[in-house]
């Protein structure tokens, strides 16, 4: 007993400081937004955005390799990482792309095929009034009609607006091997809420530790941080000002020989009908602090306020002792980074790429003349058609499971999507194309 009691000595001992939680003193205030609905704002350390998504909405931009046309689809305001995502093989032996937790925008709902990862994730929704809630669990009827949009499947990095539930797991802590991937630096995507309401979305210009990560949305104050896909599925994008080259998958990837492709990104675009109400609606009472009514509810804040500090000092023996260590034996490669000792660690080879581009790039790896064009290649559906559902009224759980997992394949390549097994799929839907957003492309015919 005396050896795991004194390692957590150990890791609590190294941790950083605890933070106030305000910005930092010499860190750049982000100012007003001055009545905008969006504003793009980067700097030295991150590309950064923040709007007001009560004149601001967000819907889903499907389709592989379609960053090109993000860029050139002046309509919309900014592309950003959407949600963690999977992959399945149904019955037919038919390759499709779900999210791993719920999404709603508007009346269409996407439900997660991995039902205990939609519960042990995080959201963010969006109220009909446009105030903004940063929260845990799946999309239940109740939020379906509370939320006009809702993107699960999140990971927390913290809220101080509200401690996460016992059903709260996260997307990092399913193994030690991944985790330590996780600990490593990496191209961070955040997704924010801001003091004043308004909902900031930033990805970092070189690669972050989590606890760095943690540190950098503490210096802009946001009250919440969660992150979608980051690392090499890390997309900004605005249209016509900020692309995304093949300089800059190589350079979130760490220079490996291939970067994770996307079947979807996030949109956003202004309002036809700017929603009515406050950003703050909300806010002021769910900050307050919270204490401890008994003895056991205290036994338990101390416990989790313990592991919190000890997974802090991991992070640090990790970027002070076992990051250098790895860089001398497989260090990043590629260009485009202002500081090569905050470059993005070298991500593996392995992917979360449909079988047929996966194919196509470990032939390429091997010298093999192979140039199929992409419309040739076998590519999977992006997304199951959205189930419409207007309000919230009729949602029901999933039915029974009805397609299989491909098990090298599902998750996320580096294990920031890795879950258990899928529980359910969702029942029989019917698509709608939603106004404003470029078609996707056709498929080949399977």
């Amino acid at each position: 007993m005396a050896i795991p009691a004194g390692l957590l000595t150990f890791l609590v001992a190294i941790a950083p400081p605890i933070g106030n939680g305000r910005p930092d003193a010499g860190a750049p205030l982000i100012t007003a937004a001055d009545g905008q609905p969006f504003r793009y704002i980067p700097n030295d350390q991150t590309y950064a955005l923040d709007f007001d998504p009560r004149a601001v909405q967000l819907d889903l931009f499907e389709g592989w390799d379609r960053e090109q046309q993000a860029y050139d689809d002046r309509s919309a305001l900014a592309y950003i990482s959407g949600p963690m995502y999977e992959r399945h093989v149904d019955r037919r032996g038919q390759e499709i792309t779900v999210p791993l937790g719920d999404i709603k925008l508007g009346d269409r709902v996407w439900r997660g095929l991995n039902r205990t990862a939609a519960r042990q994730r995080a959201f963010i929704g969006i109220r009909h009034d446009g105030s903004v809630e940063f929260g845990y669990g799946e999309l239940t009827p109740a939020r379906a009609r509370e939320f006009e949009s809702f993107i699960g499947g999140l990971h927390s990095l913290y809220n101080d607006l509200g401690r996460p539930p016992s059903a709260y797991k996260g997307a990092y802590s399913i193994s030690m091997g991944q985790q330590i991937r996780y600990f490593l630096p990496r191209i961070r995507m955040v997704i924010g809420l801001r003091p004043d309401g308004r909902v900031e979305v930033l990805m970092s210009r070189d690669g972050l530790t989590l606890e760095q990560t943690r540190e950098l949305a503490r210096s802009r104050g946001l009250r919440a941080a969660y992150l979608p896909d980051h690392a090499s599925k890390s997309r900004f994008i605005i249209p016509g000002v900020k692309g995304f080259s093949d300089a800059d998958a190589n350079w979130i990837s760490g220079g490996a020989t291939s970067f994770v492709h996307v079947p979807y990104m996030l949109r956003l675009s202004r309002r036809h009908q700017i929603l009515q109400g406050s950003l703050l609606a909300g806010m002021a009472s769910r900050s307050g602090p919270s204490g401890c009514g008994n003895p056991f509810q205290c036994g338990q804040t101390l416990g989790g306020q313990l592991v919190d500090r000890a997974l802090a000092g991991f992070n640090r023996l990790m970027e002070k002792g076992v990051d250098p260590i790895a860089r001398l034996i497989w260090a990043p490669k590629g260009k485009g980074g202002s500081n090569s000792d905050r470059a993005p660690f070298r991500e593996t080879p392995i992917s979360a790429d449909p079988l047929a581009l996966r194919q196509q790039q470990q032939e390429a790896t091997q010298g093999a003349d192979y140039q199929k064009p992409n419309k040739e290649l076998n590519l999977p559906a992006d997304l199951p058609p959205p189930l419409l559902l207007p309000d919230g009224y009729g949602l029901t759980e999933p039915a029974e499971p009805a397609a299989a997992t491909a098990p090298e394949e599902s998750g996320d390549p580096n294990g920031e999507g890795a879950s258990q097994p899928p529980t359910a799929p969702p029942p029989p839907t019917v698509g709608s194309v939603k106004p404003g957003a470029p078609a996707a492309p056709p498929l080949p015919p399977p």
